[in-house]
């Protein structure tokens, strides 16, 4: 396959108008001239860039549970989820299962191994266009954190690991006034006294468990060969501990100090991509584009919203004046890097022809063909 007539989106650059060969699902050939091959697929001048490489989205929860209280079929939800990331440019996609949550009738405890089983399944059965692995969130203060991960954490697609801590008043929740009005979106009636109970309650589950959890889930990810995130850094101590526990990758650092000590301590820091096009966070934290602009910012996620993978890079073009190839870089090479993903995230020689073209000179990039191991998906 030849795919001619693009800017191809190098790791160190852009070539304006080039051609992309493609053999045995392997990148074979890159030339900065237009093929005249009668089989060439003519590009017509759209960015060639890496398939986006996603460490961390929940977005399966809302296939999982389209109206509140209704619950979809597993495998049917996980199909149209994969169909999503793949319209949007994802070909790598790294399932975030929560592990634990202090919520008691949240769904995650109730679909975590049914997901885990439906995405082995659908792996199996090659149902899936995008390549399905494995990232599980683990909430430290939840009781029965240990129990569910240990029958998880063995399988070879959970390549990513993170531990988080939700507890309010700390990291993400600092404020506990953003902590209410978050759950009072989700229809969690509290009045101010069940709040405050319910806020000594998590305080309480964190004084139990927190510690010993950490310690044991570092502890299984590493002799495992895992990568280890850390979740909602805040403070300069969050870092020195991660530091300590092995952690390669800063998870939406909360504020401009954590994200710049995980910088200076060689961690690889991911920012929301609904961040970047939304133009700040949701929980009034600090904003992807100012540490984008403090070259502070490695890895986008589209977290919720698969489609804003890409639409944030190319914000990093426009709005904090990276250059093209930087940008994408957030959402291939960088994420594939800290997951230890050798084989794909750049348009280079012997690595895997997962592609996108994309017309990228409108107000919104806009997704025209996806390719996974040369193999049109999209």
């Amino acid at each position: 396959m030849n795919l001619t007539n693009a800017r191809i989106v190098l790791p160190d650059g852009v070539i304006e108008r080039g051609t992309v060969t493609v053999e045995n699902g392997l990148i074979a050939d890159i030339t900065d001239a237009i093929s005249t091959k009668p089989n060439a697929i003519d590009c017509q001048g759209g960015d060639l860039i890496p398939g986006l490489v996603e460490i961390h989205t929940d977005n399966l929860e809302k296939h999982l549970m389209p109206r509140n209280g209704v619950l979809w079929p597993v495998l049917p939800a996980v199909i149209t989820h994969d169909a999503q990331c793949v319209a949007a440019g994802i070909t790598t996609v790294f399932d975030a299962l929560a592990v634990g949550d202090l919520e008691q009738d949240s769904v995650r405890l109730d679909t975590l191994h049914t997901s885990f089983e439906a995405i082995n399944r659908g792996n199996e059965a090659g149902v899936f266009r995008a390549d399905h692995l494995f990232h599980l969130r683990c909430e430290l203060a939840y009781p029965e954190l240990l129990r569910e991960l240990t029958p998880l954490i063995d399988h070879p697609a959970v390549k990513l690991v993170s531990v988080m801590d939700h507890t309010p008043g700390q990291r993400q929740y600092r404020d506990l006034e953003q902590y209410k009005k978050y759950y009072a979106k989700k229809k969690v009636a509290w009045t101010d006294d069940t709040f405050l109970d319910a806020v000594e309650d998590r305080r309480q589950l964190q004084a139990t468990y927190s510690d010993r959890h950490k310690q044991a889930v570092v502890e299984l990810a590493r002799a495992r060969g895992i990568a280890l995130a850390s979740h909602d850094d805040t403070e300069v101590s969050h870092i020195t501990e991660a530091v300590k526990d092995g952690v390669a990758i800063s998870e939406f650092p909360t504020t401009l100090a954590a994200a710049d000590a995980a910088h200076q301590a060689g961690l690889l820091t991911v920012m929301g991509a609904p961040n970047v096009v939304r133009g700040g966070s949701h929980s009034g934290n600090v904003a992807a584009l100012e540490l984008a602009r403090a070259g502070l910012l490695d890895i986008l996620s589209s977290d919720y919203v698969p489609a804003s993978l890409l639409h944030a890079a190319y914000l990093l073009e426009s709005q904090a004046d990276w250059s093209l190839d930087r940008a994408i870089a957030t959402v291939t090479a960088n994420p594939a890097r800290s997951v230890k993903l050798d084989d794909r995230g750049g348009i280079a020689l012997g690595r895997r022809a997962d592609l996108v073209l994309v017309k990228g000179d409108g107000e919104v990039p806009l997704v025209l063909q996806v390719w996974k191991t040369g193999v049109r998906v999209f």
